[in-house]
């Protein structure tokens, strides 16, 4: 009987506490949203796992000497995995059509004021006495409104560490639920003649061109803005293997085994810091609803800064892929060529959405760099 009994009490069962039951759940909620909805099944997949290990009783996997705690130490603390994925996604990216129409840059820089009005919302409700932010957590939740993942965790891990769960929760779940959340915004803020419009194919780029480009966004805004060189120049690195056309093989492993190789332990030790008693607090609400206004907000400038373009301009673009300004590619660009589609069965958006898709990316790296220097000290 007293072994029956120091078995029960040994048993996650006996032990599990309702906020572990809870954040188990969590876990199992977004492996269905990977697996069954197929929302960013790569990463909802390894961190709905990862969630739920590190709350089953008496696993130290996830603490101490544990595997996902030594990971989460070596790949988020030191800044490793995000710059990795950025340097994949890098060599994933095509600049073809942010060179072949510039302008769609102003695109990708607008919607990142959703960053910085986050960042101000953060630091208001904090006054108000409704919330408790620091300056530094204020900033790490509003890189949120870039929708970029990789540096939501990044930054993240640089000035709010303690918060790094709940904000890149609420950062790939806003990824993931882009074509819901983006369209009811687009339509709202678009005439449907406005939605109808159809854009000029866009002119072939050079390889000279796509070679000198990511060199020279490198030197220009690493030497004005220092703090935003890593990520920035680990993008650019992993272009310039991607269009340099001598080192094939390293930027098809950059693009396919090294990303998912990373891409696997850095959703795991994501998950790690989903313990409960980290995770359920007031502070985890208020950044999943700041997430969401954040990314809202990022939507509607880059739609309302293509309105404002088209006051100015001769030859008009469409407004809703100022929508595809944040950096959540290539989703973002899917969704403003479908509700195009939607408005015209002849307006193909894909390729011209993706300009201010890719700009947004730059984009959100900038604003990162800026939070690090402004708020490091």
């Amino acid at each position: 009987m007293d072994l029956i009994l120091q078995l029960w009490q040994a048993s996650g069962l006996y032990q599990i506490t309702p906020g572990q039951a809870v954040m188990i759940g969590v876990g199992l909620a977004l492996l269905y949203l990977a697996i069954a909805r197929r929302f960013e099944p790569l990463l909802l997949v390894t961190i709905g796992f990862g969630g739920i290990l590190a709350n089953i009783p008496g696993v130290e996997i996830a603490t101490g000497d544990g595997l996902l705690y030594l990971v989460y130490t070596v790949g988020i603390e030191t800044g490793a995995f995000p710059l990795i994925i950025f340097m994949g996604v890098g060599a994933m990216t095509d600049f073809g059509p942010l060179l072949a129409n510039p302008r769609t840059l102003f695109l990708g820089a607008a919607a990142q004021f959703g960053i910085f009005a986050t960042l101000l919302g953060a630091l208001g409700l904090s006054t108000l006495g409704w919330m408790d932010f620091s300056l530094k957590e204020a900033a790490a939740i509003g890189i949120i409104g870039g929708a970029d993942g990789p540096t939501a965790i990044y930054v993240a891990g640089i000035l709010a560490p303690d918060l790094l769960g709940a904000i890149a929760i609420a950062a790939y779940s806003y990824m993931a639920l882009v074509p819901i959340i983006q369209p009811p915004i687009m339509r709202a803020l678009t005439t449907p003649a406005e939605r109808a419009i159809e854009m000029t194919q866009l002119r072939e780029v050079s390889q000279v061109e796509k070679i000198v480009f990511p060199l020279l966004l490198l030197l220009l805004i690493a030497l004005l803005l220092p703090s935003a060189a890593p990520l920035l120049g680990m993008f650019c690195f992993g272009n310039l293997m991607r269009e340099c056309g001598v080192v094939n093989r390293l930027s098809e492993t950059t693009q396919n085994a090294l990303i998912n190789i990373v891409t696997i332990f850095l959703g795991l030790a994501v998950g790690s810091k989903l313990q409960a008693e980290a995770f359920l607090s007031a502070k985890t609400l208020g950044i999943l609803a700041l997430g969401v206004v954040a990314f809202g907000i990022g939507t509607a400038s880059g739609v309302l800064m293509a309105k404002l373009m088209n006051l100015l301009s001769r030859n008009p673009i469409n407004p809703l892929i100022g929508a595809a300004g944040v950096s959540a590619v290539p989703m973002a660009a899917r969704v403003a060529n479908k509700v195009g589609l939607e408005a015209n069965p002849h307006n193909f958006l894909l390729m011209h959405a993706m300009g201010p898709n890719v700009a947004g990316v730059i984009g959100s790296a900038v604003a990162a760099g800026i939070m690090i220097l402004f708020t490091s000290s």
